[in-house]
């Protein structure tokens, strides 16, 4: 409606405030007549709807101002039931003034070996797919810091992510940023995925480039491969959940305890794996991804087969647990 905006602004100015009427309207530059006649109006029915998912989006923005219309779409009809497309979201978005957080850079902690043991090529080479869940993982170390009064201390968290439904595989957090930290996801990783045999892609810092990390995965029958260097997109899906974990969960915020940015870390890997909805995989969660994979893996093996019930039985407890690790 023409002057809809105006009339709004007139209402709350005088709602809000007691102006006077005919004083907000020749501000407005609009009749009273006019005013009056918007403001008993009978409201049309998708109007009435608009405020209904109007308020709504305000609930999903209180609880993640991260989330941009996109987002909030996704979560409108995966969790409250209500389908509606992008543009209508965005529109109603622009009319309340909500808008997602300022998206920050992010700085890594990557510390390369001053002379580095091994080696490998970037055989990955940006091919950011998977036709398989565990067929290509990529890993990476980053920082976060909290404080005790004046004192800054930093954590770090090792993850390994799957290339095909982009969840953590395995993740250890740390005091230091050394090899254990990493010789430790990576163990974790693979006590959780014996079979597993994939491409497994780093940047080249210290960990990844010393020689028990290549005999760890030689002995996994893994095949390494190492981004160029200072070529972070080399690693980009990883260097991205970097970004949307702090982006969600860290940055604008002041972390006073250890175990208060520890328990942040851990709770947003399990949303982040359970219930952040990607519209790379299908509006889908990376578990929602993994499992459907796995029930049409499953529905192709023989009935007899012993694979079927350790693949049952595991999916079970992924199911039971809701988490993959």
């Amino acid at each position: 409606m023409r002057h809809e905006q105006i009339y709004q602004a007139i209402k709350e100015e005088h709602e809000t405030y007691g102006y006077s009427i005919s004083a907000l309207c020749r501000l407005g530059n609009v009749s009273r007549a006019a005013y009056y006649k918007w403001l008993h109006r009978e409201s049309p029915t998708n109007e009435l709807e608009n405020e209904r998912i109007a308020q709504t989006i305000e609930k999903i923005h209180t609880e993640s101002p991260d989330k941009g219309y996109r987002r909030i779409r996704d979560d409108l009809e995966r969790y409250h039931d209500i389908k509606v497309n992008d543009k209508r979201v965005l529109r109603i978005c622009r009319k309340r003034d909500i808008k997602s957080t300022i998206k920050y850079a992010n700085n890594g902690c990557t510390r390369q070996a001053a002379n580095p043991q091994f080696i490998a090529e970037n055989i990955l080479n940006r091919e950011f797919y998977a036709d398989t869940p565990n067929q290509k993982w990529l890993t990476d170390v980053t920082e976060f810091k909290y404080y005790t009064g004046k004192e800054k201390h930093k954590l770090y968290l090792s993850a390994i992510l799957d290339l095909y439904d982009r969840r953590i595989v395995s993740y250890v957090i740390r005091d230091n940023n050394n090899n254990a930290l990493v010789f430790d996801t990576f163990d974790k990783a693979i006590a959780d995925n014996p079979d597993a045999h994939p491409l497994c892609h780093s940047d080249r810092g210290f960990q990844y480039t010393n020689r028990a990390f290549r005999t760890k995965l030689e002995e996994a029958g893994m095949t390494q491969s190492m981004s160029r260097v200072a070529k972070c997109i080399d690693n980009g899906p990883m260097e991205g959940f970097w970004g949307i974990i702090k982006r969600e969960r860290y940055y604008g915020k002041k972390f006073t305890s250890r175990t208060a940015l520890i328990s942040m870390i851990e709770n947003y890997i399990d949303y982040y794996n359970n219930k952040r909805l990607q519209r790379n995989l299908g509006v889908l969660t990376p578990i929602e991804k993994y499992k459907q994979y796995m029930l049409v893996a499953l529905k192709k093996l023989p009935p007899d087969s012993k694979l079927v019930a350790e693949i049952t039985f595991y999916f079970l407890i992924v199911y039971l647990t809701g988490s993959s690790s």
